[in-house]
């Protein structure tokens, strides 16, 4: 298993074809800075170059929060002027994660509030333990959700249940996040990064060529209409007919044995 570091911030642990993004800021519950924010931008460019990674795994360091969004102090001291200037450096944190080419499962225990919900609902899928507590609170502190909150909660709970959430600011348990679906899975508590990992294990099994692919057509296919949507999933298809892993995995398939995906 090899370890990267990120600047303080952001650890990106590697493990066979599963890569562990680790929030590792414990001291501020991994409120987002503007370091750190530029950490994680950093770190998920590495991981999308990397043709090794098939899927990337977001979890916390810190026992009782996966992140409490944007470091408030940090943008308390910050001019104006400033803050123009920091907001790209945050909008990359958000962007980075949602851009990357694998799939992506975040493992949420504690506070995931603000910015970082947001970086949760830019995974494909959410695991979160019995601790779990998420939300959108900005509106309360005079704002709006800035990381994607207001377009990705919509698409996860519909226009009318994201309003309700946005517009009341109220955070939400467990039970009740996993009820209404904004997090995909709910497990034990303390189990959220072993369970999310090993689903990371088994989404790794598959074709690379085949998962990337399929991300970009569920992605990019969201939100059209069907002969559109059909368009993109044609598209998406054409990229792997012809690959080395769609070889490998009809002969492996022929010859009832594990494929060895050559990953092209």
């Amino acid at each position: 298993m090899g370890e990267e570091r990120f600047g303080e911030f952001v650890l990106v642990r590697r493990r066979e074809y599963v890569a562990e993004l680790v929030l590792d800021r414990p001291k501020a519950m991994n409120a987002v800075s503007t370091a750190m924010a530029g950490s994680i931008a950093a770190a998920c460019t590495a991981l999308a170059a990397d043709r090794d990674v098939r899927v990337t795994v977001v979890t916390s360091s810190h026992e009782r929060a996966f992140c409490v969004g944007a470091d408030l102090k940090e943008r308390n001291s910050l001019t104006d002027a400033e803050l123009v200037r920091q907001r790209p450096v945050a909008r990359g944190a958000y962007t980075g994660v949602l851009e990357l080419p694998m799939p992506t499962i975040a493992a949420v225990h504690g506070f995931a509030l603000g910015g970082g919900f947001e970086l949760a609902l830019s995974c494909d899928l959410i695991v979160a333990d019995g601790t779990a507590v998420v939300g959108l609170p900005e509106v309360s502190v005079g704002v709006i959700p800035g990381g994607g909150g207001t377009q990705l909660l919509p698409r996860r709970v519909g226009a009318a249940r994201a309003a309700e959430l946005i517009f009341t600011a109220r955070r939400l348990e467990a039970a009740e996040a996993a009820e209404l679906g904004l997090v995909d899975v709910l497990v034990e508590a303390g189990r959220d990064r072993e369970e999310a990992l090993a689903l990371g294990a088994r989404i790794a099994a598959n074709s690379p060529v085949g998962l990337r692919a399929a991300k970009r057509a569920l992605r990019l296919g969201h939100g059209l209409d069907l002969r559109a949507g059909l368009e993109v999933e044609d598209a998406a298809w054409r990229s792997v007919a012809f690959s080395g892993d769609r070889a490998e995995g009809v002969a492996a398939f022929n010859e009832k044995r594990k494929p060895q995906w050559p990953g092209e």
